[in-house]
């Protein structure tokens, strides 16, 4: 009796992947013309236009090296929105209309919300397309770093989509999507008669200079979804490179609304970071607060976690006690149960930068305060925490600028600041230290060419000096912040003689150490004026 049920189900099951694999071929021949058709475009017209890859590099582009990602079809359109998109609040702000319009020549998408408002999109163009088309060049690198962009419009006639700049490829067009808002674009369109022929010239990508580049992937969605679902998704295309792997759900995520009504369940409730409880009366610690923020699910890897942990570790070799190392990662769900023992969601921004104010502000509450950084960011530096309203734009409870940081950092009363860097643009951050009077005692320091900057330094033993380690790179520091790297981590002197032996480490510098009584009562009765 089972078996020619068994043998029915499999004829239903037969049928219906063969029926699959049919609509699949058509749907990845269509996909295979997209992506070998913009490839082509990105070597012949954006190769002298990309800032952030040189020229050379990117002229040696293979297909193999590019990941592929395409929106799902469906007979609505989409829209797609960036992290830096204005929100709908900003928009209204500046008086923008609250339908799709025309603003500064070029046409504005909105986003279905929750509240039933509309987000601002910020691509050039027409709002909604038919589908959307990425090229990364930097497959499993973090976020930002340059992507390609294109809508795809079906439907269009070969003038029309001359008029867009776009390539024409038979009733379908593949227009390139620069941001808006950028200097770049408000210089003169090019001429009509300059636009003929399937491929276009490099008008508009000409000047892409950088300030028009897109650094990370759009939240795609249907224009009529309220749940804002993401219908970009990477293509594993055998002439491309594989798909990096996002990190795993580990468990599903509750909605905040849910867990208030239900916190005696273990999955919501989460005890507070109590801040004020870590910096004890009498002592001076070291400190540590890693922060990976990781933003959306879909471009947090399983590298970001392993970074985490080899820092963690690291720490833990030279001295830091686990209660003073504080670690802020992706959402909820993204780590098991088992692993997110002391582990905080980058959803809590205020929550980071009080901890990380407090601990700088309380006099001898620090001794090394070490931040390591591993989050998407924008290239002005803008760290990017974690989308909790799912909106696909970084408001400003979502993202963490450089100004930020160091006003948390200004004046910091810890004997150093050591800012591991392992994240895009860490130029503008760079920049700002240098010579900044408020920040003597911080250095940024990275990894080298060779390592990334958790892999470098997670072999740092607890007895090797930071300038003896860093000396492995070509980065090196100098002048008082070569000095400030004269020490361990822990703070002990380098080539002491006699050499200290591992217990005199471990009393005198590692971790948390007693301060003499009158020292403390000193420090707390000064002038106010006199302690900063």
């Amino acid at each position: 009796m089972q078996l020619p049920a068994l043998a029915r189900a499999y004829v239903l099951f037969s049928a219906l992947l063969l029926a699959g694999l049919r609509g699949s071929q058509v749907k990845f021949s269509r996909l295979d013309r997209w992506a070998k058709t913009g490839f082509q475009y990105v070597k012949m017209n954006l190769c002298r236009q990309v800032s952030s890859l040189p020229e050379s590099e990117c002229r040696r582009l293979s297909q193999s090296g590019v990941a592929v990602y395409a929106s799902e079809l469906h007979s609505d359109k989409v829209v797609a929105v960036l992290p830096d998109s204005r929100s709908s609040s900003s928009a209204a702000a500046a008086g923008a209309p609250s339908s799709t319009s025309k603003v500064g020549g070029y046409a504005v998408g909105l986003l279905p919300a929750e509240d039933g408002r509309r987000h601002r999109d910020v691509f050039p163009g027409p709002a909604e397309h038919d589908a959307v088309l990425v090229l990364d060049p930097s497959p499993g690198q973090s976020f930002g770093h340059p992507v390609v962009l294109f809508y795809v419009d079906f439907n269009v006639t070969k003038k029309k989509c001359g008029h867009r700049d776009g390539i024409f490829l038979g009733e379908e067009c593949l227009t390139l999507a620069l941001k808006s808002r950028c200097q770049n674009q408000l210089k003169p369109r090019q001429s009509r008669s300059a636009r003929r022929g399937a491929m276009p010239r490099v008008g508009t990508a000409e000047r892409n200079e950088g300030l028009c580049e897109i650094h990370f992937l759009p939240l795609v969605v249907g224009v009529r979804d309220s749940n804002r679902t993401q219908r970009l998704h990477c293509v594993d295309h055998p002439d491309f490179a594989h798909c990096p792997r996002p990190l795993p759900v580990s468990s599903p995520t509750v909605p905040v609304s849910n867990c208030e009504l239900n916190k005696n369940t273990r999955r919501c409730h989460q005890q507070p970071l109590a801040t004020h409880m870590s910096c004890r009366l009498y002592q001076t610690c070291d400190h540590a607060v890693l922060l990976s923020g990781g933003w959306q699910q879909q471009i947090t890897y399983q590298q970001h976690w392993n970074n985490l942990r080899i820092f963690d570790n690291m720490l833990r070799n030279n001295g830091f006690h686990k209660d003073h190392i504080k670690t802020f990662f992706a959402g909820k769900g993204l780590v098991s149960e088992e692993e997110s023992d002391g582990v905080y969601p980058a959803t809590q921004k205020e929550v980071i930068r009080n901890h990380i104010s407090y601990v700088c502000r309380k006099q001898h509450c620090a001794d090394s305060l070490v931040l390591y950084l591993n989050s998407p960011t924008r290239n002005d530096g803008t760290m990017l925490l974690w989308d909790g309203n799912h909106n696909g734009i970084a408001d400003s409870t979502e993202r963490y600028s450089v100004s930020e940081l160091l006003a948390d950092l200004a004046g910091c009363r810890a004997r150093r600041v050591l800012l591991f860097v392992e994240q895009s643009y860490n130029a503008a951050l760079g920049k700002r230290l240098k010579g900044s009077l408020k920040h003597l005692n911080v250095v940024l320091l990275s990894g080298t060419t060779r390592a990334d900057t958790a892999e470098f330094w997670g072999s740092l033993h607890p007895a090797r000096c930071l300038i003896d380690h860093l000396s492995q790179s070509s980065a090196m520091s100098s002048g008082h912040l070569a000095g400030l790297l004269n020490v361990t981590l822990a703070g002990a002197p380098c080539n002491a003689t006699p050499p200290l032996t591992e217990a005199e480490m471990r009393k005198e510098y590692m971790g948390c150490q007693n301060l003499p009584t009158a020292l403390w009562y000193q420090s707390h009765h000064q002038p106010e004026e006199k302690r900063k």
